[in-house]
């Protein structure tokens, strides 16, 4: 936490050993929904993704129903607001809490970000956070400081966001990169969209079901093809999910895929295939696709997304920078991998979880599989490289880099009927989205993607 000061007490010793809940915890509302919410946060600062971290957690998934999105909507406010929230709460304290004591930390977020964001009761926050603290060992002698500080921030700690800055929820390495290549007013515009829970997007496997699918489900058809419903809608329950109707896919995210136009019989390599939405989108137009990918485990997913939407598409499981395939493509559809800054809205843990170095390493990465991906494609074939990350390091930067390794690589400038008309073709023709784009109707996920042909 930041700038702390006020609230001048003795910093507690926390006990060593950890032990299990008060037996009456249990029994106080709305607190195993918390303690789930603490529990994935506490799984994300092991190093697991929001995702993982949701899919593993068994708190979490014995929850049902509200309290299930009660606690996923508290993790998710928590990453997402994690900035303002440490910024304000640190008016409270003299000091910030040992590293040792970060689970008290987080139950002070959990507290933070109900009472600040998700309008819920104070009262109902701080007695929650105050019995949370009581359940474990590690945490129980700062009972005291959370009450305090949890009903401090209740009364006036929405008075204190007013004087934040946009910026305060960006690590300065990303705000100074996304300054540096859209501009001051682009990047805050791009740091308010990234504090909203994005919508729920669907492909669906017959673009021209858009406008019935969109009825039929109560969403919107876009102008890029896609369907939005609201954020948390359960896409289980919607018509013609066990029929394999359609795909959950931002709407960015199903723009690379159509930029390679007819692929009709066409051999498609689809390259970092998982979880296969872009897979499934080219099967449906008609291509012989083969999608890699190195993980067995997320191999398993495009096989599960195919067979619910009867499209054939072979999985092969191997490292894309050094695959042989039996012949060349006709067509290679890379989505490398990458920071992923573009789907903050969807995964707020990125904001903590990526560095620098990060970048480093998937630039690095992704210009060899740029280079394998030419060394696969026959001559006169068409590679679409794509990346959901807002850096430049990862989308403009890199092609200029493939353009002048390979002079055998041209581009193919993109044309403004191929993505539903969207202000995102930039000056050398390439596709570049945005999270504030699009923002009356919900965002969109940051996406690059690039076309070039192998002459």
């Amino acid at each position: 936490m930041v700038n702390p000061r006020a609230m001048e007490r003795p910093r507690p010793r926390p006990a060593k050993k950890a032990r299990p809940a008060h037996p009456k915890a249990v029994e106080i509302p709305g607190l195993a929904a918390r303690r789930a919410a603490l529990d994935v946060l506490t799984l994300v600062r092991a190093g697991r993704t929001i995702d993982e971290a949701l899919e593993d957690c068994r708190s979490f998934n014995a929850l049902e129903g509200p309290d299930r999105g009660f606690a996923h909507a508290l993790a998710a406010g928590v990453l997402r607001r994690r900035g303002a929230i440490d910024h304000v709460i640190g008016q409270y304290i003299d000091r910030p809490l040992p590293k040792r004591s970060e689970r008290a930390t987080d139950i002070l977020r959990l507290a933070a970000v109900q009472t600040l964001f998700l309008g819920t009761p104070p009262h109902a926050a701080v007695s929650t956070a105050v019995a949370l603290t009581e359940a474990f060992g590690e945490t129980e002698n700062y009972a005291g400081l959370v009450n305090a500080v949890a009903r401090k921030v209740a009364a006036t700690g929405s008075a204190l966001l007013t004087k934040l800055p946009e910026r305060i929820d960006t690590p300065g390495w990303m705000w100074r990169s996304w300054e540096r290549a859209y501009g001051p007013d682009a990047t805050r515009a791009i740091a308010r969209a990234h504090t909203a829970e994005a919508p729920l997007d669907l492909t669906p496997r017959d673009p021209a079901d858009g406008e019935a699918l969109a009825r039929d489900s109560g969403g919107v058809l876009l102008a890029t093809g896609s369907v939005r419903l609201p954020g948390g809608t359960k896409v289980t329950s919607l018509p013609g999910f066990d029929d394999g109707r359609f795909f959950v896919q931002d709407a960015a995210a199903a723009i690379p895929a159509r930029l390679l136009g007819d692929v009709r019989g066409k051999r498609v390599f689809d390259l970092c295939a998982a979880p296969g939405g872009k897979a499934m989108q080219l099967a449906a137009a008609g291509a012989e696709v083969i999608a890699v990918d190195s993980s067995g485990d997320r191999l398993k997913r495009v096989a599960e997304n195919l067979a619910r939407t009867k499209l054939t598409a072979l999985t092969v499981k191997a490292d894309v920078a050094t695959w042989e395939p039996a012949a060349p493509a006709d067509a290679v559809l890379l989505d490398a991998p990458c920071t992923a800054t573009g789907t903050i809205r969807r995964h707020p843990d990125i904001l903590w979880a990526k560095t620098e170095d990060s970048l480093k390493e998937t630039a690095a990465l992704q210009a060899r599989m740029i280079d394998r991906a030419r060394a696969i494609t026959a001559p006169g074939g068409m590679i679409v490289y794509c990346v959901c990350s807002l850096q430049p390091e990862e989308g403009e930067k890199q092609i200029a880099a493939a353009l002048s390794r390979h002079p055998d690589l041209a581009r193919a400038p993109l044309r403004p009927d191929e993505i539903g008309a969207l202000p995102a073709i930039n000056r050398d023709g390439d596709l570049r989205t945005l999270p504030s784009m699009l923002a009356d109707q919900g965002g969109l996920d940051g996406f690059f993607a690039a076309r070039l042909i192998r002459r």
